[in-house]
C-alpha cells in the first residue's frame, strides 16, 4: 500500500497511476511492496527531520527512513516541494519531472542503491533515468 500526505498546500495528483508506476518499479528492482508512505512537506518541515534525526543541519530535497523486511518494502518518505521546485529550476526540468525523479530515488534507496560516493551516484541516476522512462501516466 502506497499513501500520499501533506503538511503544505501541496496536493499530489493522478495518485493511482503514480502508485501503480512505483510498485512497477519495486517489482522491476525484484522487491515486492508492503508499506510505503509519502509525506511531502517545505523546507522547515524536513530541516527539523535532518537535524532530529540525521543530526544535518542542512537543506535537503528527501529524506528517507527505511522499515524493509528482507525484499518488502516498509518506509516513510519525506520531501521538500521547495527544494523540488528550486532543483527543478536549477536543472532545467518540469517541476513534476524532478518531483518523480525524488520520489523514485527514495524507493531505489529501499532497493538497496546508495549515493555517498561517485560511482555511487551514478549508478543511482542510471536507475532514477530507468525508472523515469518506464512512466506510462505522463
Amino acid at each position: 500500500m502506497i499513501e500520499f500526505y501533506s503538511e503544505t498546500a501541496f496536493k499530489i495528483e493522478n495518485t493511482k497511476p503514480l502508485s501503480r508506476w512505483i510498485s512497477k518499479i519495486i517489482l522491476h528492482e525484484n522487491h515486492e511492496l508492503g508499506e510505503l508512505t509519502y509525506v511531502f512537506c517545505d523546507d522547515e518541515y524536513l530541516h527539523k527531520l535532518n537535524l532530529q534525526f540525521l543530526n544535518h543541519d542542512t537543506l535537503t530535497d528527501i529524506i528517507s527512513f527505511d522499515n524493509s523486511l528482507g525484499k518488502q518494502i516498509h518506509g516513510e518518505v519525506y520531501i521538500s516541494i521547495e527544494r523540488v521546485k528550486e532543483n527543478a529550476s536549477i536543472y532545467g526540468v518540469a517541476f513534476l519531472e524532478e518531483l518523480h525523479r525524488v520520489i523514485i530515488h527514495g524507493v531505489l534507496h529501499f532497493c538497496g542503491y546508495q549515493d555517498k560516493s561517485e560511482k555511487q551516484q551514478e549508478v543511482m541516476t542510471g536507475k532514477e533515468n530507468e525508472a523515469l522512462g518506464l512512466r506510462t501516466f505522463i
